[in-house]
């Protein structure tokens, strides 16, 4: 449908100047908010009307850091146990994407977007790998993305760690994705130049990457100090720390994504201000990987803006949302500190990097955006306004449930049933065979 309009008791807009609204309309028009107003207002409207009673309306989530490759290794028990992240990436994460073929890569994004839609995801900054099927692996990707009718930003991780003919396959697949979507710009579907971690890359390949990067004039997306092994490495055989690798090849800016950063000093946290690189934490990951916890109160700080991601731990942000306000707790031994900075990385951050890519359209309920948004069930059972939002998104919408997603204006599930014209019971049932499969090579 063309037009819309959402009857809501409730709006949190995600918009500073007015973060709360009650009993409005919202009107959409062709993938637009078109115009907000009092719901008397639009009395005798006789287009269509999606009444939002008993629930609130929110802007679309954004997801700054995801791996869609890794959804059919749920449940996989058969990894030997690791003592640190790199065993960890060696046991796992490494034997499965070398095993990754086309329908994997396919339908592993497909379930992904599925499951984020269901918890009010409609954005998704994506870093993939899969170096058996490194050529045409965005498009696969791109094709999942647009049968959904999410937005996502593609990249293909490279890395020197499967040789040199993998390492320039993936660097081919990242310069011909940005040229797709650079000559065929497309609403829904973006690029950045993606790398694994400065410990995977040699400099030959760094310096390649950042001629292309500069061609291409597009930000980097990359792992950095996830593991304090990352810094050690560069330290020892490059005589540098990550951040400052990076910064001399020139592949930090202000299109460019730092995932993670648990690892760095005040100086890479300066360098990453000053040139206004988006970290992006992951708390979840980084807590199941036993690899430390991101010191956000100290980058925010320092000017440095900072995201939220969930490394495909999980697609629902709100969950991500929580527990990276109790990892902060305990990084700062502080159980009262930390609640804007963390709040900020989904609520004001996210739209801000998200929107480098998407020329400013998404993450907020305001007239003039994107029509990326979504209804969660809650009755506010105390004062819900300008000064109490950010607390009943912590403490309360975090664990209601989405009913309604729409992106651009389409609905993409209401009434908690998806409106996709996709049969997700075959869907289920291929990904289940081919996670046998794959498991089996790996």
């Amino acid at each position: 449908m063309d037009r819309l309009l959402i009857k809501a008791p409730y709006v949190i807009s995600f918009d500073e100047s007015q973060p709360v609204m009650r009993d409005v309309g919202v009107l959409i028009n062709d993938g637009i908010i078109e115009r907000i107003a009092p719901s008397t207002d639009f009395d005798g409207y006789e287009g269509d009307i999606l009444d939002a009673e008993g629930r609130v309306l929110l802007p679309g989530l954004i997801n700054a850091h995801h791996h869609f490759y890794s959804t059919l290794v749920r449940g996989y028990g058969k990894a030997k146990p690791s003592k640190d992240f790199v065993e960890v990436l060696n046991h796992l994460w490494w034997r499965l994407d070398k095993q990754l073929r086309q329908d994997d890569v396919y339908l592993s994004a497909l379930l992904s977007i599925l499951d984020a839609i269901r918890h009010g995801t409609t954005t998704i900054i994506d870093h993939h790998a899969s170096p058996g099927f490194v050529t045409g692996s965005l498009s696969a990707i791109a094709k999942a993305v647009k049968e959904t009718g999410i937005r996502g930003c593609l990249c293909y991780e490279v890395s020197d760690r499967d040789g040199q003919a993998v390492s320039d396959a993936g660097i081919e697949e990242n310069y011909h994705w940005l040229q797709q979507v650079n000559n065929a710009p497309d609403p829904f579907l973006k690029g950045l130049f993606g790398m694994h971690a400065a410990f995977t890359l040699e400099d030959r390949t760094l310096r390649r990457i950042s001629q292309l990067v500069h061609e291409l004039n597009c930000g980097a997306h990359i792992h950095v100090a996830e593991a304090l092994s990352d810094q050690q490495y560069n330290i020892n055989h490059h005589g540098k720390r990550v951040v400052e690798r990076l910064h001399d090849f020139g592949l930090i800016g202000d299109r460019s994504i730092a995932a993670h950063c648990v690892h760095i000093n005040a100086r890479e946290m300066m360098l990453l201000a000053e040139t206004r690189t988006a970290v992006v934490t992951n708390p979840q990951s980084n807590l199941n990987n036993a690899v430390g916890i991101a010191d956000l109160v100290r980058m925010s700080d320092l000017g440095v803006t900072i995201g939220l991601g969930t490394d495909a731990m999980t697609t629902n942000m709100l969950e991500e949302l929580r527990v990276g306000l109790w990892a902060q707790h305990l990084k700062q031994d502080n159980p009262s500190c930390a609640f804007m900075e963390v709040t900020n990385t989904l609520v004001r951050n996210n739209p801000l990097i998200a929107n480098r890519y998407w020329n400013g359209m998404l993450g907020s309920v305001k007239s003039g955006k994107a029509a990326d948004l979504i209804l969660i069930d809650y009755q506010p059972p105390t004062p819900l306004n300008d000064a109490t939002w950010m607390g009943h998104l912590v403490f309360g919408l975090s664990q209601a449930i989405v009913d309604t997603t729409i992106c651009a204006g389409r609905i993409l599930m209401w009434n908690k049933q998806l409106s996709l014209d996709l049969d997700e019971a075959e869907i289920t049932s291929q990904a289940s065979e081919l996670a046998s499969r794959l498991w089996d090579r790996m």
